[in-house]
């Protein structure tokens, strides 16, 4: 049985990640569709380009450390695009739909920040430098879509929800 160590603690955490980004990119068309402001669909369809670009890296450092690219069900993300399928379902045509819409991506980014921002972390007390390279990649690309989902909000979602109230 293989020690429960530190590279262990990244692979898991890895394939963690890696079912996590899969299960996104199949939410995110879903989320373009539904969203009403045109900015807001382009950038969840911006992300979802994005999100086979960090699939591919993390695939890469799979390779990296010399294990087969493999997801484990992560129970966050499950449950935290299950709240962004309600809002979705509850919110249909209503004035804060896109103002719901960008809290529940929101929620996946900071997942996903919390987790990179770890996996990094990790690889670099392992040695694994070009793991940090291509992590901190998609890190710094899940810290921007967060700034740009939270001007979004700022400035379109929650002011169109705010006045319908």
């Amino acid at each position: 049985m293989a020690d429960k160590d530190l590279n262990k603690l990244f692979h898991e955490t890895l394939k963690d990640i890696y079912y996590a980004e899969r299960k996104i990119l199949k939410a995110l068309p879903k989320m373009a569709r539904g969203a009403q402001d045109p900015k807001l669909k382009a950038a969840f369809e911006k992300h979802k380009d994005e999100t086979e670009g960090q699939i591919e890296r993390l695939q890469q450092v799979f390779e990296l450390i010399g294990k087969r690219p493999q997801g484990k069900t992560c129970d966050a993300i499950e449950g935290i695009i299950s709240e962004g399928e309600e809002i979705l379902d509850e919110f249909k045509g209503e004035p804060a739909l896109d103002a719901g819409l960008v809290a529940a991506a929101q929620a996946v980014e900071h997942y996903e920040i919390a987790r990179y921002g770890t996996l990094k972390t990790w690889a670099q007390s392992l040695g694994l430098n070009e793991a940090v390279t291509l992590i901190d990649q998609t890190l710094a690309e899940e810290k921007k879509t967060d700034a740009d989902l939270s001007k979004l909000g700022e400035t379109a979602a929650n002011l169109k929800a705010k006045k319908a109230a």
